[in-house]
Parts: structure tokens; C-alpha cells; sequence
């Protein structure tokens, strides 16, 4: 499927694990795999998006629950029932191998040597928990305001802080070399393996072969996988040490295979792009280099918290709506200052939580930063965590946190009883999409609701 911003505005983000509490341990904070250079870019032209949950459990400390710590006097709402986990067929490994028999002639034919491939392979195992993985990744949500609690939580912050004075030298240099600010490198870094603790241990060759075998986006794993032979054979990385996430991204900011091969660069000079190593540098540059590629524009905000007039028409608050914040501003959507924001360049509003959370003005960065990973709440937490490493402060609106996310089944519903009403969302995919965005504020507009598209929950109990 095509690269396409599935989580606009939405309430919920999709996670694959559940990850511990920002207050207690740092984690990766990935929500979905970051998709490859778009097909019709000349860098990368076979690999398509894919849509994959990813999140990872630091070792370096004891799991949490991921329930968020209740504010004083605040009563929760109760909870759904657990959906239903899919079961997942038994694949036998006598069945992986004859697939694996098959894909080694393909892999021949696509010019990976014998000996690599035979090499690669060895001890390859079928992993039943990548599929369990992979398949259930949609029955884990959580709001946009607990992501970036996480996201940008104390020792995030201080972490990166601390990341930026250790290798303030080599990131002044990358920043010179690609014209990509270093906070926002290293709040990249931050969010996808916590500073370089969590990398992943899964062997990268076994989670892709299982991915490709599973058959579920079978041709987009096993071009991943062919892209991964590849990097073996140019000699960047040794079999014992090519490890990733279970969906194989690999290394300090998860890079998937035909990223890899299409931007990573070598910025030690010693003949390897190595992402892998304790030593951050080449994967720190790479990820420059992969934010340079899609237009980076130096010293411009990624996004700016600003406020909303009374009477504000939301139905400007969409991705297609773009002016200067000058033009904005006549409008009354200034900063939290209370002043204009500076034109940095055209921009449209963001309201990730509707009308009761936070509003921004995103700019040409975010775009930039979403090609490396589309959730909104991804694209924020890299934004705000960057400031905040920078020194800014933290959002000042208040999120909406009575509120909880919608399931994913709950969201499939919402599009059901949308369309029927006349509402139609183009599809029940439990995605909410801008066509789910657009449905919902035609039905808030048509029941006297403020038309802000915000798929929640009570929408959905007015809906029922």
C-alpha cells in the first residue's frame, strides 16, 4: 500500500508491545515501521509502505504496567473487555524450509551469491511469536497525551540531553554535513531505541524469512529480506551481529533493509555503514542524511503550540488548509504568547486530541520527519522531544485525559455506524484516517457538535 498519514489527528496509536510507563523506564517509542522512500522515489522505487507496530521493552530495567499513574480525585472510565487475539495457523518448520528451498532460487536470480545466502540461513528457524507479533499489533492503543508523556517524559529529556553533550562533536559535524539540527537526530535516536540500549537482539534474516513466509504482506517482507542479503553481501555487517526488531529495523535509529541500502551512509570513513555498533556515529548520520533526502529545512520548527480564537472554524483544521502564520494570525491563531508566529513558511492546524487538547501550527519539517515514521504522534514526539533537549518547555494546553483510546474494533465500529448514517468513511479498516476525520466532522456538523473530527469515544456512544 502507498505511504499515507493513517493516524492524522487520531486518538489512538498503534503499538506493537506493550511498553513500560515513562516514569519508571525509557523505551523505544516507535508506534509504526517506518515506511521505506515512497514508491515513486528514484532512491528506493520497489518498496512500498507498510504499517507495523513496533515497540520494545528496554533491558536495562523492569517492566511497568503501561497504565497511567490516576490524577488525585480523577474517577476512571471503565475499560472494554479485551478483544479477542487472533489465532494465528500452525506453520511447521518442515513447511518454512520448502518455502525457504524456494527463496533461495529467487534470491540466486536476484544476484545474492550462493555461499552468502547458504551462510545467512544457517540455523534460520520459523518464529511463531514475529507472526503473533505481526498480527495482532491493532488491539494495542493508547492516546496521543500518554505517547508523549512517554515520548518527552523527564528522563528522556535528560537522557538526550546528556546523549547531545557526549557526542556534541560528531553531531556538529553531521549538522554541518546535512543541514539537519542535531537535536532532532538525536531525538530520533531517542525514540526508536532509547539512545542506543535497545536495538534489538532478534536476528534479522529469521523475522524477515518468517514474515515472508507467514504470506500476510508477504511480497513487501521478502523484498525486505532480499534488501538485508544484499547488506551482508556488501560486507557492512557480520551474520552474528545483523540483529533488529522483531520486524527487522535495525540498529541505533531503525533502519529497515531497502532504507538502509537506498541512505545510510559512512560517516567514520572506515568502509562500512555500520548502524549496528555501540559506536552511534554512521547511524546518527544516516538518519541526517535520510531527513536531508526529503527536505529538511534547517533552524525552521518541526511545529509551534498555538491557540485557537473563540468561534475558530475547524473545518481549517486539516492538512490541506495551508497559509502563513502571518495569514493565520489575522484569523487570531497565534502563538502561546500570545503574538504571531514567525512565517517560517506556510502551515496548517493540527488538533491531535480535537478541540479539548492542544492545537499546532506543523510546517514543512513535520512533513519530513512523517517520511520517517507516519503517525502523528510519532512525528510530535520527535518535534517536542527535540525542543525540549534544546531547552523549550513542555505543552502547555491540557489534554482531554478522561478520555481513552478507542479499541480497534470500537474504531471498525465507528466507520460501520458512520457509513450508515449516511457518513461514509470509504471502508471499515479501524484506521482513522483523513476520510474517518472528515466523516466524523460532517456528522459533529450535522448534530451541532464543534466539527473538530475527533474520533472519540463520545462520539462513538452518540453514534450507538
Amino acid at each position: 500500500m502507498q505511504v499515507r498519514r493513517v493516524l492524522a489527528t487520531a486518538t489512538a496509536v498503534f503499538l506493537g508491545v506493550s511498553s513500560a510507563w515513562a516514569s519508571a523506564v525509557e523505551t523505544s517509542l516507535r508506534p509504526i515501521m517506518r515506511p521505506a522512500p515512497r514508491a515513486a522515489d528514484p532512491v528506493d522505487p520497489v518498496v512500498q509502505a507498510a504499517s507495523l507496530a513496533l515497540n520494545s521493552v528496554s533491558r536495562a530495567a523492569p517492566l511497568t504496567s503501561i497504565r497511567p499513574t490516576v490524577r488525585p480525585g480523577f474517577q476512571a472510565q471503565p475499560q472494554p473487555d479485551p478483544e479477542p487475539v487472533e489465532v494465528i495457523p500452525v506453520a511447521t518448520q518442515k513447511g518454512f524450509e520448502a518455502w525457504i528451498s524456494g527463496f533461495r532460487a529467487r534470491a540466486l536470480r536476484a544476484g545474492i551469491s550462493a555461499s552468502i545466502f547458504d551462510q545467512a540461513f544457517k540455523n534460520v528457524r520459523y518464529d511463531p511469536e514475529v507472526v503473533r507479533r505481526d498480527r495482532n499489533q491493532s488491539e494495542f492503543t493508547k492516546t496521543i497525551w500518554d505517547y508523549l508523556d512517554s515520548a518527552a517524559s523527564s528522563t528522556r529529556v535528560a537522557n538526550g540531553k546528556k546523549a547531545l553533550r557526549k557526542h556534541n562533536k560528531t553531531l556538529d559535524r553531521i549538522e554541518a554535513r546535512y543541514g539537519v539540527d542535531k537535536e532532532v537526530v538525536v531525538a530520533i535516536w531517542g525514540l526508536e531505541s532509547a539512545y542506543g540500549t535497545f536495538r534489538g537482539d532478534k536476528p534479522v534474516i529469521g523475522s524477515l524469512a518468517t514474515l515472508a513466509y507467514d504470506g500476510r504482506r508477504g511480497r513487501f517482507f521478502e523484498q525486505q529480506l532480499i534488501a538485508a542479503l544484499r547488506i551482508l553481501q556488501s560486507g557492512d555487517v557480520k551474520v552474528s551481529n545483523f540483529t533488529g526488531s522483531w520486524a527487522g529495523a535495525m540498529g541505533h535509529t531503525q533502519f529497515i533493509p531497502t532504507s538502509y541500502q537506498a541512505l545510510a551512509v559512512d560517516f567514520t570513513g572506515d568502509g562500512k555503514r555500520d548502524i549496528w555498533s555501540d559506536d552511534p556515529t554512521d547511524a546518527l548520520a544516516s538518519t541526517a542524511a535520510y531527513l536531508a533526502r526529503y527536505g529538511w529545512r534547517k533552524d525552521a520548527p518541526w511545529g509551534v503550540e498555538v491557540k485557537l480564537p473563540r468561534g475558530f472554524n475547524y473545518a481549517q483544521a486539516n492538512r490541506k488548509t495551508k497559509k502563513m502564520p502571518s495569514d493565520w494570525a489575522k484569523l487570531g491563531v497565534v502563538g502561546m504568547n500570545g503574538k504571531p508566529v514567525p512565517d517560517y513558511g506556510s502551515a496548517s492546524v493540527l488538533l491531535p486530541a480535537g478541540a479539548q487538547g492542544a492545537a499546532f501550527l506543523i510546517f514543512k519539517n513535520f512533513d519530513v520527519i512523517e517520511r520517517y515514521n507516519t503517525a502523528d504522534a510519532y512525528v510530535i514526539g520527535v518535534g517536542h522531544l527535540a525542543d525540549r533537549i534544546k531547552g523549550g518547555g513542555a505543552i502547555q494546553a491540557k489534554w482531554p485525559r478522561t478520555d481513552r483510546a478507542l479499541t480497534f474494533s470500537e474504531r471498525k465500529e465507528m466507520q460501520r455506524l458512520l457509513t450508515k448514517r449516511g457518513f461514509d468513511t470509504k471502508g471499515v479498516d479501524g484506521k482513522i484516517g483523513p476520510l474517518t476525520i472528515a466523516a466524523v466532522r460532517a456528522y459533529q456538523r450535522s448534530i451541532g457538535m464543534v466539527p473538530d473530527g475527533y474520533a472519540s469515544l463520545n462520539i462513538l456512544k452518540k453514534l450507538r
